[in-house]
């Protein structure tokens, strides 16, 4: 907030010391962040720099990424031809490969992005009603995840992707699929912990119903694991993806 104070001349004029102060306080938490945690630091430079890359593509590709040039087919990297230079060389197609780098960023966050906003978002619900229902609903739930753990993630998105086709959207259908288990499964155990701590007895006690327990007790403080989850997740679906 921006205060104001009085001069000699009986002026009011506006402090931007309060001003500046205020715009360079995320400044001052992201080089504090930087100087504790590097490694998270330079995590997130890499994220940003393949989020800046994918939404400037258009910009910053040197080629169209499907432009064949024949003549310059499985170049090494700075290569020229025609007074054309590749910097990352050619694909044995003849395709630049600095420009299919950049506009492939934008596949690789579709696809991650996607899948962990519907797999681990549905998946983290999922998970979360099977560990406060218990009973019937609870066994019900464990013993698919039994079923879906005994095969790897892997083989398990193979088998989907060899049955649906190579499309980008069911890649991200198999990814979601894949990580069924091992989402289900870890949310159930910090939720089994979670609904058992004084706050959610006490609003049981009360006559709460189910749902707004869940919602205002146990989705809250089981938020610190779907953003473990969603950070795992995010890189593996890449990797899966390619």
């Amino acid at each position: 907030m921006m205060m104001d104070r009085e001069t000699t001349a009986g002026r009011v004029i506006p402090d931007m010391r309060i001003e500046w102060g205020a715009l360079a306080a995320p400044l001052v938490a992201v080089a504090w962040f930087a100087r504790r945690k590097p490694l998270g630091a330079l995590g997130g430079l890499v994220v940003l720099a393949l989020l800046v890359m994918a939404l400037l593509a258009p910009a910053l590709s040197p080629y169209d990424p499907r432009q064949i040039i024949r003549e310059a087919n499985n170049k090494v990297p700075v290569y020229v031809a025609s007074g054309s230079v590749y910097l990352l060389g050619t694909d044995p197609v003849g395709r630049d490969i600095l420009s299919r780098i950049i506009y492939g960023a934008r596949i690789s966050l579709y696809v991650g992005f996607g899948a962990v906003l519907i797999g681990v978002t549905g998946w983290f619900v999922v998970g979360m009603v099977s560990a406060y229902a218990g009973g019937v609903v609870d066994l019900i739930v464990q013993r698919i995840v039994d079923a879906m753990m005994a095969v790897p993630g892997l083989i398990i998105v193979l088998a989907i992707m060899a049955v649906l086709g190579s499309l980008l959207n069911n890649v991200i259908i198999a990814i979601v699929i894949g990580m069924l288990a091992p989402v289900v499964r870890t949310v159930r155990s910090q939720v089994l912990s979670v609904k058992e701590m004084e706050y959610v007895v006490a609003a049981r006690a009360i006559g709460a119903p189910s749902a707004l327990i869940i919602v205002r007790h146990i989705m809250p403080n089981s938020l610190a694991i779907y953003l473990v989850l969603a950070t795992y997740y995010l890189g593996f679906s890449v990797i899966v993806e390619a």
